[in-house]
């Protein structure tokens, strides 16, 4: 193994030009990451719609149970303890189960209970109900129908409660999500990086020796004796025809020009000796 990968000795320099001279495949693997990211949103994944009811929480003295408390206008944060609880009647077994019978859905309460989500509003009174699903006319009714079943059900359980309707879900006109730019600009950005990483590799575990400049900066101390020139490159400078055609053109020039005057020499001995024997008979 050379001394580049035993000692994992990285030109920077020298990589970044590996990469330049290979940005055009860069390019490429980021066109197909970004191709293939949005191929995959958009036909394997199915988009989410976002429908969401506002209701508002009136401060009044209340009991739970046997306890009983008071909150003022100006408390706040007690407001919002309030909004918790009334988060957690939401998503109970009883409410939820309520909300599929009137609604009609074909969810368990586990299920139902994924899809729907409940915050309060910058901290005040007013909460939020979310319900996300991949039909928007179904999240707008589901939304809907928690915000009447959730009033009289929190009457049942909390005394002296007063929960009333800020807003009505409307059905929803945009996706909620998958984001196809988003999910584009990731797959791009994933080719960039494994495309990148893998010319990077292949350059730290390279043990071929490209250059005698790397001779001569990996072993400063050792001679350079001799460079073998690369023939294939230079056929390619000459176009690939000055070797062959001179060798060719130079033995066949050569063995038929013998040919040609050891025919002449043979033809004009026959005609001496044709010569001789009239003159002799």
């Amino acid at each position: 193994m050379t001394e580049k990968t035993e000692n994992m000795e990285i030109d920077l320099r020298e990589m970044l030009g590996v990469l330049l001279h290979r940005i055009w495949l860069i390019a490429l693997a980021a066109v197909a990451g970004g191709v293939i990211a949005l191929a995959y949103t958009y036909f394997m994944i199915d988009p989410l719609y976002k429908a969401s009811a506002l209701m508002y929480v009136n401060n009044s003295d209340i009991s739970l149970g046997s306890t009983s408390f008071s909150i003022s206008n100006a408390d706040l944060s007690a407001a919002q303890k309030l909004v918790n609880t009334y988060v957690v009647i939401l998503k109970s077994r009883t409410a939820l189960n309520e909300v599929i019978e009137k609604a009609e859905l074909p969810y368990t309460y586990d299920k139902l209970k994924s899809m729907i989500s409940a915050n309060s509003v910058n901290s005040t009174e007013v909460f939020e109900i979310v319900v996300t699903s991949t039909s928007p006319t179904e999240a707008e009714k589901i939304a809907n129908t928690i915000a009447n079943v959730l009033p009289d059900k929190i009457a049942d359980i909390v005394s002296g409660s007063d929960v009333r309707i800020v807003d009505y879900a409307v059905v929803p006109s945009h996706r909620a999500s998958p984001s196809y730019t988003r999910n584009t600009a990731i797959g791009i950005l994933l080719g960039i990086i494994v495309s990148a990483g893998a010319l990077i590799l292949a350059y730290i575990f390279d043990e071929n020796i490209h250059s005698e400049d790397y001779l001569t900066q990996a072993y400063p101390d050792i001679p350079l004796l001799s460079v073998i020139p690369d023939m294939a490159a230079a056929r390619q400078r000459s176009g690939g025809y000055g070797y062959g055609y001179g060798y060719g053109y130079g033995y066949g020039y050569g063995y038929g020009h013998h040919r040609k005057q050891s025919a002449a020499s043979e033809g004009a001995a026959g005609e001496a000796g044709s010569g001789e024997g009239r003159a002799a008979g």
